[in-house]
C-alpha cells in the first residue's frame, strides 16, 4: 500500500488583517461649528427679517455670524478628514479627495443656479431665500455621499435631515424658513454632536 505524504498547507494572511478598515473621522468639532452657524446666523436672521421683525439688527450681522460659523466648521471638517487619511490606503485616499472636491463643485453649481435664476426672475427676495436653503441642500447631499462612502450612518442620517428640512423650509417664506433652519438644522447638529461621541466609543 503506497504511502501518501500530505503537503504542508500554507495559509495566507486573513482577510481581517489584509483588509484595513478606514480610519474613523471625528466630526464633533465640525458639527459644533456648523451648528453654531445655524443657530446664531439663521436665528438672528429669523429675529430681524420679515414684515414685523422682533429685533432691529444690522443687515450684515446675520450673514457675518453665519459665515464665521461655517468657516470654523469647514476648517474643523478639513482637519478631521486630513487626520483620518494618515496611513489610509490608496482607494481611501482617492475617495477622500473626490469627496473634498464635491464641496467646491456643489457650491459652484449652487452659485450658478441662484445667479442665473436671479437674472431671469424678477423676485427681490429670491437670493435671500435660495442661498440659506440651497446651502443646506448641498451640505446635506454631500453628507449623504460622505456617510455612504465611510459607512457612517449618523453622518448619512444628518445629511438626509438637512437636505429635506432645508428644501421644505421654502414653503414658509421669510422669516419662517430661517426659524426652520435655526431650530431644525441647529438642533440636528446638537444631537449629532452628542451621538458622534457614542459612535466613536468615547466616554
Amino acid at each position: 500500500m503506497p504511502l501518501t505524504i500530505a503537503a504542508p498547507q500554507v495559509t495566507g494572511p486573513s482577510t481581517a488583517t489584509a483588509t484595513r478598515s478606514p480610519v474613523e473621522v471625528d466630526n464633533r468639532a465640525a458639527y459644533i461649528g456648523f451648528g453654531l452657524a445655524y443657530v446664531f446666523g439663521h436665528g438672528s436672521a429669523a429675529l430681524s427679517k420679515g414684515a414685523s421683525p422682533l429685533l432691529d439688527l444690522p443687515a450684515w450681522l446675520p450673514m457675518a455670524l453665519l459665515g464665521a460659523g461655517l468657516a470654523a466648521g469647514t476648517i474643523q471638517a478639513t482637519r478631521a478628514a486630513l487626520r483620518a487619511q494618515r496611513g489610509a490606503t490608496e482607494p481611501d485616499l482617492l475617495s477622500g479627495k473626490l469627496l473634498g472636491a464635491s464641496w467646491l463643485i456643489g457650491f459652484a453649481a449652487l452659485f450658478l443656479a441662484i445667479t442665473g435664476l436671479s437674472s431671469t426672475v424678477d423676485t427681490p427676495d429670491l437670493q435671500s431665500m435660495l442661498w440659506p436653503t440651497g446651502s443646506g441642500l448641498i451640505v446635506g447631499l454631500i453628507y449623504v455621499s460622505e456617510g455612504a462612502a465611510r459607512r457612517n450612518v449618523l453622518h448619512y442620517g444628518l445629511g438626509v435631515w438637512l437636505a429635506l428640512t432645508s428644501t421644505a423650509a421654502l414653503f414658509l417664506g421669510t422669516p419662517g424658513l430661517y426659524w426652520v433652519l435655526a431650530i431644525a438644522g441647529g438642533g440636528a447638529y446638537a444631537v449629532a454632536t452628542a451621538l458622534e461621541r457614542r459612535r466613536l466609543g468615547l466616554r
